[in-house]
């Protein structure tokens, strides 16, 4: 059998460049609580970003709940939110006290569909948590215009939308505040990790507090805050990949493309069309098998046999969950398109050493 090939690779920097990075550590001994390397690499992501303010978390989990948390909404409030994403987006809003209200995605990009957020605004509506999916870029200019009609929040879960742009704007200067993961597998990662970005210097003051247990000053506690500090030696690997970040994306462009001269107009595969004023960040590569000679799952059942990893993503919906079965909008057929995509979408493998030989042997398999 030819080598396996994972969903997905983390990127690393060479051996002796992350251990040169870190050797001042064993110096300092400083290696958590927001250091000299928490504090470049929240520089470096200002000035990457174009914000003002960069707050670095353990996860991306963990500052989405803080970013929330920091808002301060009154319980029992209601969230707009998509059931297609990873079950992080929906936790963090329930274990706020707040309950997520599901809107359907729209057909081409699988983001949430503004055509269908007003619809479920109520008296209770205090924001909309839209979800870059795939590293396709939410419609933010009809998000910002129902959130400023409504005087809603908008938050938005940039997990997989680092390095992507809308219209000239980063992904992390859009809404209120954008979370990004840092996780492994990510197209920039710091092993694990996450950070929000947001222009106001209140809502980071008390992100920075809750993400301390509180601590304001260090004698008095503000807050009932959790702990969620990065590491320096999770600085330190952001700090490197910094480096190679350009190249990171030029290369998963360069499979991105393969995979598209392979599959594009192929009869019951439907692949995502190219975003306008999108810069894309290549962060995953989804294909919907809809009427192809194979379904969804004895693609990935091929694929598996010859040491290929894709993966059913998102699949189930989060609004099939058991935990959230008992919500007004819970259900998957009240979400018809999310449900249509979780059903028949597959991401095949991708990241930055994926060559063009493996991208080939990857849509033989599917094409044979």
């Amino acid at each position: 059998m030819s080598k396996p090939i994972n969903v997905t690779r983390s990127s690393m920097p060479g051996f002796e460049e992350y251990c040169e990075e870190i050797r001042d550590l064993w110096e300092s001994r400083w290696l958590t609580n927001m250091g000299a390397k928490h504090q470049e690499l929240k520089k470096q992501l200002e000035e990457y970003q174009q914000v003002e303010h960069v707050t670095l978390f353990t996860n991306g989990h963990i500052a989405l709940e803080t970013a929330i948390e920091a808002m301060d909404f009154p319980e029992v409030s209601e969230v707009i939110t998509t059931p297609f994403t990873f079950a992080s987006t929906t936790h963090a809003i329930s274990r706020n006290g707040l309950v997520p209200v599901f809107c359907d995605v729209d057909e081409d990009f699988y983001c949430m569909d503004p055509q269908k957020i007003e619809a479920l605004i109520t008296e209770k509506t205090v924001a909309i948590v839209p979800v870059h999916v795939y590293g396709n870029m939410c419609d933010d200019d009809a998000i910002e215009a129902i959130a400023k009609k409504h005087h809603l929040k908008v938050i938005y879960d940039a997990a997989h939308a680092f390095g992507a742009a809308y219209k000239g704007r980063s992904a992390g200067a859009l809404g209120d505040a954008s979370m990004f993961s840092f996780h492994a597998t990510k197209v920039f990662n710091t092993i694990e990790g996450g950070a929000v970005c947001t222009g106001d210097g209140e809502m980071t003051r008390r992100m920075e507090d809750l993400r301390n247990f509180g601590f304001h000053t260090p004698e008095d506690g503000w807050y009932a805050g959790g702990n969620g500090k990065m590491s320096e030696f999770q600085a330190a690997m952001g700090l490197c990949n910094m480096r190679h970040l350009k190249g990171e994306i030029a290369r998963r462009g360069a499979a991105v493309k393969r995979y598209r001269e392979r599959l594009l107009g192929v009869p019951g595969i439907k692949l995502c069309p190219e975003q306008k004023d999108v810069t894309p960040n290549y962060a995953y590569f989804p294909v919907v098998f809809d009427g192809y000679k194979y379904d969804r799952n004895q693609v990935f059942e091929l694929l598996k046999a010859e040491g290929i990893v894709a993966r059913k993503y998102f699949y189930p919906l989060i609004n099939g969950f058991a935990c959230y079965k008992d919500l007004p909008t819970a259900g998957e057929e009240k979400t018809p398109v999310a449900r249509h995509l979780a059903e028949h979408v597959l991401t095949l493998p991708l990241f930055a050493d994926l060559t063009v030989e493996d991208v080939d042997r990857i849509c033989d398999i599917i094409l044979k």
